[in-house]
């Protein structure tokens, strides 16, 4: 990692670098190559000493900037900012690339059916159990007609709309109509 230092109103001591090295090597696990740059700003004006730290890793820009009465806690402060920055979009890189593993592997199978088969160790079949002939009625005619059928739903082409609906027979005794 490369750190450079800039200092506004003051300039900047071996004892500052040193302080700052010191601590980047501890938080440096996080930018595990050497692409990370960061552009440590150090200044003093009316006894406000503040810290600010620009860090540059891979497209992306971390910045933090603090103010004490110390230079020394405003860079750790500041160094300790940077941190959880770090982390934070460090975790939500990984997460990113995770979830797009499974969005992947979502688009072969539905959750529904990955669930009966780890528990079957099978995948399911769709097996064509019988065609119906889509008639051109209105809904209530297919309410009608689905009252006297013990099936749970037909299918149906609306004759206003001259849409596909399908009408099914609800837990409560209503029924319910999809409609495209």
């Amino acid at each position: 990692m490369k750190i450079e230092f800039t200092g506004r109103h003051v300039e900047v001591t071996p004892a500052i670098r040193s302080h700052v090295e010191s601590h980047f090597k501890k938080i440096e696990h996080i930018f595990n190559d050497s692409t990370a740059r960061a552009h440590v700003i150090i200044d003093v004006e009316k006894g406000r000493h503040t810290g600010e730290i620009i860090l540059s890793w891979r497209d992306h820009t971390l910045t933090t900037r603090v103010t004490n009465k110390d230079m020394y806690q405003a860079l750790t402060r500041a160094i300790d900012k940077l941190e959880k920055q770090a982390l934070k979009l460090k975790k939500k890189i990984i997460d990113s690339k995770q979830n797009s593993r499974k969005t992947r592997a979502a688009k072969t199978a539905s959750p529904a059916e990955e669930a009966v088969a780890d528990a079957t160790g099978k995948r399911p079949r769709i097996i064509l159990a019988r065609r119906y002939a889509v008639k051109p009625m209105t809904p209530e005619e297919a309410a009608l007609r689905l009252s006297e059928d013990s099936d749970q739903f037909i299918v149906f082409r609306d004759a206003e709309t001259d849409r596909v609906g399908v009408l099914y027979k609800r837990k409560d005794g209503n029924f319910g109509l999809i409609e495209p």
